[in-house]
């Protein structure tokens, strides 16, 4: 079975509808892999409700622990550390673990040997059975760090999933900004859909995630959400898509059956389908399986 087509959501900035997208497209989609990349905040869970069949921990990096019992209290940990990650209490020495970047200076200059160097319990990923299919989702817990290698393991597990229940696509939501827990979404997906507002900050990001993906290679889309908000800088946007080459999938109006659907839990596309925001929708889902399609055909 050929490997499935990878689509993924993306958004220069946060709040341009990005996840609320990716939702109603894993509904049109029917038989998609959906995968929540955002694992610093995921919130595609909060529409899609899914039920885990298997919960795992994650581990990345490492952090130091000191060893009470075997600490002398001469302080060279807290002299050697630049990150003053190690506190005294009560003339007990520890470390904070959000402060402790893992360089491993103190373990390797404690006198006594006091000091552990276990490895960091970052938070946890799922595999989950959503109303639209599997899901794959994560969390990092708060201050944790390596996002992009988790969102790597995500695309990995999503993968192995659609090639054993032979699905043909992989949906993702991806992370807002142009960071590693975006290159790491980004690299080798059949085509990149960015959805952007006409806004000052949303052309500004539009233009920095589309460099991003041009210096990845990889194709892209764009949505301009609550268009009618600002004709002018539509406009803008449009000029932009044209003499970069993007195609504009679609023109979305500003339509409050947005946050009706939120608050019931629902798609835009399950909750209004015959208003004109979820009919651009249904639309703009044809065109963006059709240029994943080309894309796999090249």
């Amino acid at each position: 079975m050929p490997e499935a087509r990878e689509v993924l959501v993306i958004s220069g900035k946060g709040g341009t509808g990005k996840t609320s997208l990716t939702a109603a497209f894993a509904h049109l989609a029917g038989d998609a892999v959906v995968c929540d990349l955002d694992v610093d905040a995921p919130d595609l869970h909060l529409l899609l409700a899914p039920r885990p069949w298997r919960t795992e921990d994650f581990y990345s990096g490492h952090e130091a622990v000191i060893d009470p019992a075997a600490c002398s209290g001469c302080g060279t940990c807290a002299q050697m550390c630049r990150y003053d990650a190690v506190v005294v209490q009560d003339d007990v020495f520890r470390v904070e673990p959000l402060a402790c970047e893992g360089c491993k200076v103190c373990v390797e200059f404690c006198p006594e040997g006091a000091i552990a160097f276990p490895e960091r319990h970052c938070g946890r990923w799922y595999l989950s059975q959503s109303r639209f299919g599997p899901m794959v989702h994560a969390q990092l817990f708060a201050g944790a760090e390596n996002s992009g290698r988790l969102v790597t393991l995500l695309r990995q597990q999503a993968r192995q999933l659609a090639q054993e229940q032979g699905r043909e696509l992989i949906l993702c939501d991806g992370t807002p900004g142009i960071g590693c827990p975006v290159i790491s979404s980004l690299s080798g997906v059949d085509l990149a859909v960015v959805v952007t507002e006409p806004t000052p900050s949303g052309r500004h990001d539009l233009e920095r995630v589309v460099e991003l993906c041009r210096h990845f290679r990889v194709p892209a889309a764009v949505m301009v959400n609550k268009f009618d908000l600002s004709q002018e800088h539509t406009r803008g946007i449009e000029h932009f898509c044209a003499a970069q080459g993007l195609e504009l999938v679609a023109r979305l109006p500003f339509d409050p059956v947005v946050v009706e659907a939120m608050v019931a839990g629902r798609t835009v596309t399950e909750q209004a389908p015959h208003s004109a925001l979820a009919q651009e929708v249904v639309r703009a889902w044809g065109r963006i399986c059709e240029l994943a399609r080309l894309r796999r055909a090249a």
